[in-house]
């Protein structure tokens, strides 16, 4: 007898992401806030430097808009076309980004090196610092702001977000040493502008890779972590009663949802009412230890059960 539990989850689940597209909108505002203060900024100085961070602000906000749409898909109930959801438009979204973030790391890399062959002289490198440290704060409370949503909602797409913003303030604190260097030094030290720019783009680049990743791995539907699956083995055992066991646990996650499949064994000859009730009472624990989980269980009679993997309550 196989049964699922999955409207009471889903029901929790969509009202608690609903959010989550209404928070991507900070991180829309912020980027065409700090778009314009850096493009300003590059303006006065000439930096090249500002202009790489310049450059990564117009990524955010083309990964901001991405995200939102994204989880504006990932909201969605199921329906008969997605019986499991929408929620891996998230993944979908973390990859982008993590593809954009490689070519304004690409952008950063290229013009600095031609900063780099043709040397220019900079201008207001004091008003030029002090636009970059604003667009930074805002960058950096964003950033904080939607880290701590994205772990409330376990949203790779609010995280994939907020690790971008906080790489533009990497970028920024970067490019202001440089040029607090630059302004104070003899000519011959413009030349760290560039040197810079560079840097912050190979630190870019990396933070990409790990983004396409993880979203990789979300879309070829991975376990879940070892850590969570030692709280559903938990959770099952807590739960069993004497005499009663599983084996076959398989998990996966797709976006914030997680789904547990198990096969449950009971003795053959008691009722399937009991039976079904001992079923309940895994996919309650389940559900108590790991929120917006889908459970899948199939009850079966003890003399079925394999040797490898079953564990089993003592009668």
């Amino acid at each position: 007898m196989k049964r699922e539990s999955t409207g009471t989850t889903r029901r929790r689940k969509w009202g608690a992401t609903a959010p989550t597209s209404r928070v991507v909108l900070f991180s829309i505002a912020a980027a065409l806030v700090t778009m314009a203060l850096k493009i300003t900024a590059y303006g006065f100085t000439g930096s090249v430097g500002l202009l790489s961070d310049a450059l990564e602000s117009s990524v955010n906000l083309a990964a901001a808009l991405i995200a939102f749409i994204a989880l504006v898909v990932a909201d969605r109930p199921a329906d008969r076309s997605h019986a499991y959801g929408h929620d891996k438009a998230e993944y979908f979204s973390s990859g982008v980004e993590g593809a954009l973030i490689l070519v304004a790391a690409i952008l950063i890399i290229y013009a600095a090196v031609r900063r780099f062959l043709n040397p220019m002289p900079l201008t207001d490198l004091g008003l030029g610092m002090g636009i970059a440290l604003v667009a930074s704060a805002i960058n950096f409370g964003v950033s904080r702001f939607m880290m701590k949503k994205a772990r409330h909602y376990d949203s790779i797409a609010l995280e994939a977000d907020a690790q971008h913003l906080m790489t533009d303030v990497w970028t920024s604190a970067g490019v202001v040493a440089a040029l607090a260097i630059v302004a104070f030094t003899p000519p011959r030290w413009m030349i760290l502008d560039p040197i810079v720019a560079v840097l912050v783009g190979l630190n870019i680049i990396r933070t990409g890779v790990d983004l396409i990743r993880r979203s990789m791995a979300g879309l070829m539907d991975s376990s879940l972590s070892d850590l969570e699956i030692r709280q559903v083995e938990e959770a099952i055992r807590a739960a069993l009663e004497p005499g009663t066991g599983f084996h076959g646990l398989r998990t996966r996650k797709s976006g914030s949802r997680r789904f547990v499949e198990l096969h449950v064994t009971v003795p053959g000859d008691i009722s399937v009412t009991r039976g079904h009730d001992c079923c309940e009472r895994i996919e309650a624990a389940i559900a108590a230890r790991l929120p917006r989980t889908s459970v899948s269980t199939h009850l079966e009679p003890d003399d079925t059960r394999p040797d490898g993997d079953a564990f089993r309550t003592p009668g």
